[in-house]
């Protein structure tokens, strides 16, 4: 398993962040899916825990086979989705994504919201002494994000918000600027197969940190678009944007039913580790390492798979 914490800053007020993540989250799923690949909203229901209280469930599935680099793409069917399911008790959330292909992978993120730069060293009651844990500070104005999501309207070290009169943030604004706040995220990766767990698990990281960095950068670049909503006006936003980005997938995605009235009339809590996903048969036998083979101190730099090996070497 792979753990890092993630600080993300951000200028804005916890509070005021409350709607721009609905929001937020909402239109980039809608604008980053296409035909057949993108987020698939399966479940949107209001949620009670008996220590959190009152919250919002979702479950959504994630179709990302074309977005997987080629040495995944060799493994993993063609049809692929991972399945993320999220509790939003705001400013505290829980995520858990799981593959049933892939009954060995699984991330699980621990999310809390502060007004601070990023200065509370234990948010999680982590152990102090815990070197496994990374801490990683992550800029949304001067850190590097791909280029292919780069877009001058979001370059944050440019962008002026209108209706907040915030930015264009400069050098140490973290610092400087008021107000601020601070997205924690306990990200903890886990693919438990020899042979691929280190490579498998710090690709899915540096996916994690782009996708949390251009996210948190779009909150601000889009500020002035949902700076005045109320939560009422976002709710509604976030079903009609969902249901919009549901047709745009196509025939994968079912219809949707968000409920915003009714409670459930039982309370049910959340899990502290990830959620579990059915898993219908085994894993394929190259995922596997056979018992009786002899582990190696360290992982060979490249793998080749036995079916591949036959076919270049006939008999």
């Amino acid at each position: 398993m792979l753990l890092k914490e993630y600080r993300i800053c951000m200028p804005l007020t916890v509070e005021e962040y409350r709607i721009g993540q609905l929001y937020t989250i909402s239109k980039h799923s809608h604008e980053e899916s296409d035909k057949g690949e993108g987020v698939e909203v399966v479940r949107n229901e209001p949620h009670i825990d008996p220590v959190h209280g009152e919250g919002q469930f979702t479950e959504k599935r994630v179709h990302l086979s074309s977005k997987l680099p080629s040495w995944a793409r060799a493994v993993v069917p063609r049809i692929f989705y991972i399945t993320e399911k999220a509790w939003n008790y705001y400013p505290y959330t829980i995520t858990g994504m799981e593959c049933s292909f892939l009954p060995k992978f699984s991330i699980h993120i621990e999310t809390k919201y502060e007004d601070n730069c990023g200065d509370n060293e234990n948010i999680f009651n982590t152990d102090k002494n815990n070197s496994e844990r990374e801490v990683c500070f992550l800029d949304i104005a001067y850190d590097d994000i791909p280029d292919r999501h780069y877009k001058s309207s979001e370059d944050l070290r440019c962008f002026a918000s209108i209706k907040t009169g915030r930015g264009p943030l400069k050098e140490g604004w973290r610092e400087k600027d008021k107000p601020v706040m601070c997205s924690y995220k306990l990200v903890s990766v886990k693919f438990e197969v020899w042979g691929l767990q280190t490579r498998v698990e710090q690709f899915v990281h540096k996916v994690i940190r782009d996708i949390l960095l251009i996210g948190h950068r779009q909150a601000f670049a889009w500020v002035d678009e949902w700076y005045n909503m109320t939560m009422d006006e976002v709710r509604k936003y976030e079903r009609d944007t969902q249901e919009a980005t549901n047709e745009k997938i196509g025939p994968v995605a079912p219809t949707i039913c968000v409920s915003e009235v009714s409670k459930p009339s039982t309370s049910r809590s959340a899990p502290s580790s990830a959620p579990s996903t059915p898993v219908n048969g085994d894993p394929p036998d190259f995922l596997n390492v056979p018992k009786d083979r002899q582990r190696k101190k360290s992982a060979p730099e490249m793998l080749t798979l036995p079916e591949l090996r036959e076919r270049s070497h006939p008999k």
